[in-house]
């Protein structure tokens, strides 16, 4: 893998020959888009139906998110093995004989990991029943699988985006870098839905433990993909790409008829549920690349305490507020969502208060974690993101 991640950033990898974007970076993101519609549109399946069998149209946008990847990126590697151009060599590497970019090897594997996870999950819940947490066993397969695509496609286009810039992913590539910011939403898309229990609900935002949650995800990604991406505002556009498709699914599954099929049912629902209304990670992404337009490259280790510091007080501030309207009666129309609670789960005053508060209260001890889980993802994130700038193939 060493030799892989090396010759992924060689610097004599000619740039791309036409300006037509390939038809496998459409192929891929479209995959990765694929893979988090279907898990939102599967855990609404949940809230609202139960599971009634495992070929739910959700289940089935979920898996041809790895059989398109899968597929297209096989065809890729099999064709710049065996016919591929000078160029086309040249922007590959080479593993057990085959050759095909890195990006490529990324969405095969997470693909592999996606279709071992399928028969996995259906024998998962034949014998345990209806999943009690997003994060069972064979979802974590899967997770793995999807993110394996979804980072396989940003690393497709970012070798892209810096081979047509002449290297260093800036100055250039404009088309490149907003591909590169979208799959970077999607892949703050996929780490929202794995942390569904923790930072899901706006009922949770009155506990220390959400913004600890937060720190440590969100400013990797978004900061990694600041740093990569040959966009001005790439943290942010990636931001609006997240709070987009999320709004998308808020707004187009209540619009579908289903009714509950499990037992005990306390809500006689008749639409999908739709998801929790997204968090506004626009708010800190704008001071994301305020600061990294400011302070430029060089002087990571002063800019990342200033990132994560920013994060976690734009966050903190938006968040706390935000939420106190969100879990309101006031909030329950077709923009914010309704009808947004489990079939299964008993009418109450829990609806319209914040949660836990007095077993995991924000305190000053809790913010301070938080900060130092911010600022050290905030590093991360640079570091990631200035190897992505190197990655040529």
């Amino acid at each position: 893998m060493t030799s892989i991640a090396a010759a992924a950033s060689a610097p004599d990898v000619p740039a791309p020959r036409s300006d037509a974007i390939p038809w496998h970076v459409w192929a891929v993101l479209f995959a990765a888009t694929s893979a988090v519609v279907g898990v939102i549109w599967d855990i609404s399946w949940h809230r609202t139906i139960g599971r009634d069998t495992f070929w739910t149209p959700a289940h089935m946008a979920i898996y041809a998110s790895g059989i398109i990847a899968g597929t297209s990126c096989g065809w890729l590697v099999l064709q710049t093995t065996f016919a591929g151009s000078e160029v086309e060599r040249a922007a590959s590497v080479r593993f057990w004989g085959f050759r095909g970019p890195l990006g490529a090897w990324l969405c095969i594997w997470g693909a592999l990991a996606m279709i071992v996870s399928a028969p996995f999950d259906n024998w998962w819940h034949n014998a345990y029943g209806l999943d009690v947490k997003v994060l069972s066993p064979p979802h974590v397969i899967l997770a793995l699988g999807f993110t394996g695509i979804e980072l396989g496609a940003v690393v497709m286009v970012v070798a892209l985006q810096n081979r047509a810039a002449g290297g260093g992913g800036r100055g250039g590539a404009k088309p490149y870098g907003l591909l590169l910011a979208y799959g970077f939403g999607i892949l703050l898309l996929n780490k929202a839905i794995m942390g569904f229990e923790y930072i899901g609900f706006p009922n949770s935002a009155h506990n220390g433990l959400y913004y600890e949650v937060c720190a440590a995800i969100f400013p990797l990604l978004l900061i990694a993909g600041a740093r990569a991406s040959s966009l001005r505002w790439p943290a942010t556009t990636a931001a609006v790409v997240y709070m987009g498709v999320t709004l998308i699914m808020l707004w187009v599954l209540p619009v579908f008829p289903a009714t509950p099929k499990l037992a005990p049912v306390y809500r006689p629902l008749t639409h999908m549920a739709p998801p929790p209304f997204p968090l506004l990670l626009v708010v800190p992404a704008i001071g994301v690349d305020l600061w990294m337009q400011r302070m430029g490259t060089g002087r990571d280790w002063l800019l990342a305490p200033l990132l994560g510091v920013t994060f976690l007080a734009a966050l903190f501030v938006t968040q706390w507020f935000a939420t106190k309207f969100l879990i309101s009666p006031a909030s329950e129309n077709p923009f914010f969502g309704t009808n947004r609670w489990n079939y299964n789960s008993l009418p109450g005053d829990f609806e319209h208060r914040f949660w836990n508060i007095r077993n995991d209260p924000v305190t000053p001890l809790k913010l301070t974690v938080a900060a130092v889980l911010a600022m050290v993802s905030s590093r991360l994130g640079l570091w990631l993101g200035n190897g992505l700038a190197r990655v040529r193939r």
